[in-house]
């Protein structure tokens, strides 16, 4: 049992939605973005996605995307992000993380390498977008013998003769895509959500969490109201792009994580 599957009994058990809380490694600096990770689980974020920054990618809106460039300007790389998981494992051995990414980094590192590296720093869980499941070989049946989650994204175009394919060997929980879209552009309405988390959860017994499209605390209750939880990222990215101070930043994430933790 992972962090990650650890968590969500709890959350289950609990009768607890969770709330799920992006931010950009290096973003606006290594020491800033760390301050504000390990504030995030007194926060009420009961799950980290830190974003791995990249030079190219696919699905992330103009203010993710701006994250991961001011990182990256700043000399963010994948073994400084690996370096930040392990600073913040330091004092905070239960709270699960999950790294968000593309492949290129990964690949250029070494996959073996990669997994041990990971492993090792205390991630527990990876969300690559850009790969699909007819490359499970490459990165996600090594992860899951490595001990690692792999998490797949679900969207609105996921019909039913796909989604068994996506589901096949995703474990820790599935990521629904709440619009059709790139992050941060429309919000999402659980009047859509509901029926395709409820289509998701007849094909699965893993959790359900919604993503994109929620960014004030109402909308964080509504949507995790029809799901096991919500995933909030350019809500809170925004604030730290705009260079508000540590505690503004986190005061935001409680108030979305109330939000969620209200459904």
């Amino acid at each position: 049992m992972t962090r990650i599957d650890a968590k969500f009994a709890a959350l289950k058990a609990e009768g607890k939605r969770a709330f799920v809380a992006y931010i950009m490694a290096g973003d606006p600096d290594l020491d800033t973005s760390l301050e504000v990770m390990k504030g995030l689980p007194g926060a009420g974020v009961d799950v980290i996605e830190l974003g791995l920054p990249f030079t190219d990618p696919m699905a992330d809106g103009p203010t993710i995307q701006l994250a991961g460039q001011r990182a990256l300007d700043g000399g963010q790389t994948l073994q400084k992000t690996l370096d930040m998981v392990a600073a913040f494992r330091e004092t905070d051995a239960t709270t699960p993380i999950v790294m968000m990414g593309y492949y290129n980094p990964i690949y250029n590192r070494g996959v073996d390498r990669f997994l041990t590296d990971a492993k090792t720093a205390g991630v527990d869980g990876l969300i690559v977008v850009d790969l699909p499941p007819e490359e499970d070989s490459e990165l996600c049946l090594p992860a899951r013998e490595a001990g690692l989650n792999f998490i797949r994204l679900a969207t609105p175009t996921t019909d039913d003769k796909r989604l068994p394919k996506v589901l096949q060997n995703t474990s820790g929980f599935v990521y629904y895509v709440s619009v059709t879209g790139i992050t941060g552009s429309q919000a999402a309405q659980a009047a859509e959500v509901g029926p395709e988390v409820a289509r998701i959860k007849r094909a699965t017994d893993l959790p359900v969490i919604v993503g994109f499209g929620i960014n004030t605390p109402e909308a964080a209750q509504t949507i995790a109201s029809v799901a096991d939880g919500c995933v909030v990222g350019s809500a809170i990215v925004k604030e730290i792009g705009a260079g508000k101070p540590v505690a503004e930043v986190l005061a935001k994430v409680a108030a979305l994580a109330s939000g969620a933790h209200a459904a």
